[in-house]
């Protein structure tokens, strides 16, 4: 899928369903929480949420005091979602939005979290640009959650990359792992989504 056929597709869904409509909305990202929280990172870290779209990972972030939260994702759609949902508090937050494959910061992070779309990029050649990419900009810390080996092959409509712990490891050797687990994630129509999250350090 090229370029803007994955913003198009993007673009689609969330023009056209609401969160109780899609199957990666949370109500409390408590596992995201709960590896960042693990970091022990100070207020004025550099976050940032790829593919975070209007997930509700900022607005916790935001409420616990964090001051420097970037939320990237493909879809201005979703962007203007999470924004108007915030409110005021929308301009404390940086929002990109920009396909993953063409993310090109002026910045480095000290957290790297990515739940739900790393597992979209399914071609050697995706996977090492973007492998390349956190080499280049985190700092500090990577936490990725994607689909296991025991979760769905495909969402919302396309194929995804399952992975588990090893593979995980192998992918991204330029950080050492620091912890993974399993998360069975229930989605708003009742499913269930087996995930697997590692948290990582800049080696």
């Amino acid at each position: 899928m090229s370029k803007l056929d994955r913003k198009n597709h993007w673009e689609t869904v969330y023009n056209t369903k609401n969160p109780d409509e899609v199957s990666w909305t949370q109500e409390v990202p408590q596992i995201s929480l709960d590896f960042i929280h693990s970091l022990q990172m100070d207020k004025s870290a550099r976050i940032i949420d790829v593919g975070g779209g209007d997930s509700k990972l900022v607005d916790y972030l935001l409420n616990e005091g964090f001051e420097n939260v970037t939320v990237l994702d493909i879809s201005g759609k979703a962007l203007e979602r999470a924004k108007k949902r915030l409110g005021d508090k929308a301009h404390k937050v940086k929002w990109v939005e920009s396909d993953i494959l063409k993310f090109n910061p002026q910045e480095t992070y000290d957290v790297w979290h990515d739940r739900a779309a790393f597992h979209f990029l399914t071609e050697p050649e995706q996977i090492q640009t973007y492998v390349e990419l956190t080499k280049k900009v985190v700092d500090g810390h990577m936490i990725l959650g994607t689909f296991s080996e025991n979760g769905p092959k495909k969402c919302s409509g396309l194929d995804i990359k399952q992975y588990n712990e090893e593979a995980m490891e192998a992918t991204f050797q330029n950080f050492e792992k620091i912890h993974c687990r399993t998360e069975d994630h229930r989605t708003p129509f009742n499913t269930t989504q087996n995930f697997i999250f590692c948290s990582f350090k800049k080696a």
